[in-house]
């Protein structure tokens, strides 16, 4: 097998633009060997890995950046276990589904979690990189030979294997299925399992509702319901905490981790502290998006966790990140003094819920967290100071510039069509800016694909950079995270901090990531009150001060990991959990 592979975006490669210039600039070429041969069905280039010789002339020619051409580790001596076409991405091994556990998936978007989701349910049969032929399942079985996945495979080939299946994208729900929420789950057929997921989940309030008018922690709690509710053998879940408050979470975490008592579980997710609270063992999953991905022996929880964010797996000898993740171990503390607006207490009343926010001040260079359950007001608020909804009381800064990233992101069928680069070139005005956020939300690769082909990770990241490519005087974001990974969520809290100090502009920032929260935010504006009957924003206040505040209100407490800072859930109950209470300290005790 190559140490080598070459990878090409079909659909960013434009032969119009460069004419085959990687193939004329190819040294190999140049002595008469077809390194890069042109394919007559699409006149676009493939590349003779066998004959490559790496040295990246290619690559950094190529005018629409479609070319990859990466050295694969040395201790990699296998063949992959999918690979898509010839210069397309490739997966190396597969996590291991293991009965009454919970396994999670932590890495990259884009290497390769969602191709070992559809492997191991049987939608995808493994090719061991070999396209010139259909593998028999004997050479298959012989890849997992001795392992746990022999067993597996073979159950899987026999159709004994139920497979449930919670997908990443849940914005697509309401154009599958249409009608009240209760009406679906009554054709699921499993009353009694639904009478125990209405008080575990909380969605009574939920079940009268259409699905076209659910929110997106709604939809969030549907899709892991719905998925809950099957019988299987195997349960996926793709990010599940996406749109979903701190508490919802790990009610959603706990449900779950009932479920893996009599079943095999797998759940990728990015929010870290989610994944430690929810997973017996994890993957890592490391590689270059949309070019190759490896998948890691399983780890602990903890020690799996830690070892992701140091960037280096002993055991295999292999570095994946050159730094390694480390958090603050103190809350942030607002040190900004020069004032920059007040804002004006708000209230707005609906038909069936209603909202008071406080007062407050702002300060050039600062950014405020946006921490609450759902449902109390967080993006009606946002929306209030944009203008788009009108308060009762209280009037929008409208002399001010706005920058808004809305919680979901909704195109039109125009702007579906567009690629990213004419996206952005339309949306983005700071020009001065431009090149430092793609570089930063790594969007080059993307530049010739069309908005309507992103992934939810590609799409987010893409409408971030729109939004903080404006000219603005507040910056507006509504839950930021959602589906990115561990490195873009750290990526987007720098891009977002150095230009908010670096122009004297101040921001709000709603979002469920306690980490990056406490990672980004100068203070913290927190929200109380109940889920859709009404909602009170308090004037913003110290880090820490709201932090214990609101995780006193939900009865959960946080540690910090000694060895790399990150945030903890106590399991209930627990020594520390107990500990942390008696003292006050429901967040982020050493």
């Amino acid at each position: 097998m190559p140490k080598r592979i070459a990878v090409i975006d079909r659909e960013t490669c434009k032969p119009t633009v460069c004419s085959h210039l990687c193939k004329r600039v190819c040294p190999v070429n140049r002595t008469d060997e077809d390194c890069i041969i042109i394919n007559s069905e699409d006149n676009k280039p493939n590349i003779d890995e066998s004959l490559c010789i790496g040295c990246g002339i290619c690559v950094n020619k190529c005018p629409t950046k479609a070319i990859n051409v990466i050295n694969l580790p040395g201790e990699l001596n296998e063949a992959p276990v999918y690979k898509y076409g010839k210069n397309q991405f490739e997966v190396y091994r597969l996590p291991i589904p293991k009965s009454k556990m919970v396994v999670g998936l932590i890495g990259q978007n884009g290497v390769g979690k969602s191709t070992a989701i559809k492997i191991l349910s049987g939608k995808l049969k493994p090719n061991l990189g070999m396209l010139e032929k259909d593998v028999p399942m004997e050479e298959i079985m012989e890849m997992f030979k001795g392992s746990e996945l022999q067993n597996y495979f073979t159950d899987l080939g026999k159709g004994t294997v139920k497979v449930a299946y919670k997908p990443q994208n849940i914005d697509e729900i309401p154009k599958m299925w249409t009608g009240k929420v209760v009406e679906l789950f009554a054709k699921m057929g499993n009353e009694k399992k639904l009478e125990e997921l209405k008080n575990i989940l909380r969605i009574k309030g939920m079940l009268d509702k259409d699905v076209k008018n659910l929110s997106g922690g709604e939809l969030q709690l549907l899709a892991v319901t719905a998925t809950l509710m099957k019988d299987a053998d195997l349960y996926f879940f793709d990010e599940p905490s996406s749109y979903l408050d701190v508490e919802q979470r790990l009610r959603v975490a706990a449900a779950i981790r009932t479920l893996s008592k009599d079943h095999m579980v797998m759940v990728i997710e990015h929010d870290l502290a989610v994944a430690d609270y929810l997973a017996d063992q994890v993957h890592m999953l490391y590689g270059k998006p949309a070019v190759f991905g490896i998948i890691s022996k399983p780890y602990g929880v903890r020690v799996g966790i830690n070892t992701y964010l140091e960037g280096f797996i002993k055991e295999e000898n292999v570095r994946f990140r050159d730094e390694s993740i480390i958090f603050s171990k103190t809350a942030a503390q607002s040190m900004k003094t020069k004032h920059f607006l007040t804002f004006p207490k708000f209230t707005k009343k609906f038909e069936s819920f209603s909202l008071e926010t406080d007062s407050g001040n702002l300060y050039k260079g600062e950014i405020i967290g946006i921490l609450g359950p759902n449902a109390t007001g967080k993006s009606t608020f946002i929306k209030m100071l944009t203008g788009s909804v009108k308060p009762d009381e209280g009037e929008a800064p409208g002399d001010l510039k706005l920058a808004y990233k809305p919680q979901r992101i909704e195109l039109d069928d125009s702007e579906k069509e567009l690629t990213v680069r004419l996206y952005l070139n339309k949306e983005m005005e700071d020009k001065s800016m431009k090149q430092r956020i793609e570089h930063m939300l790594d969007l080059e690769r993307l530049m010739e694909k069309k908005l309507s082909t992103l992934s939810g990770g590609e799409m987010q990241s893409v409408i971030i950079a729109g939004t903080l490519g404006k000219n603005f005087d507040i910056l507006l974001m509504d839950e930021p995270t959602a589906f990115l990974d561990v490195e873009q969520r750290l990526r987007v809290s720098k891009l977002i901090r150095e230009i908010v100090e670096n122009k004297e502009v101040a921001a709000f920032i709603v979002d469920h990531d306690l980490q990056i929260l406490d990672s980004i935010s100068d203070r913290l504006m927190l929200f109380e009150g109940e889920r859709s009957v009404r909602g009170h924003g308090i004037s913003p206040m110290s880090s820490r001060d709201a932090m214990n505040m609101f995780l006193k209100n939900i009865g959960i407490t946080f540690r910090r990991d000694p060895q790399t800072g990150r945030a903890r859930a106590n399991k209930p109950g627990s020594q520390k959990d107990s500990e942390q209470k008696g003292k006050g300290q429901y967040y982020y005790v050493g």
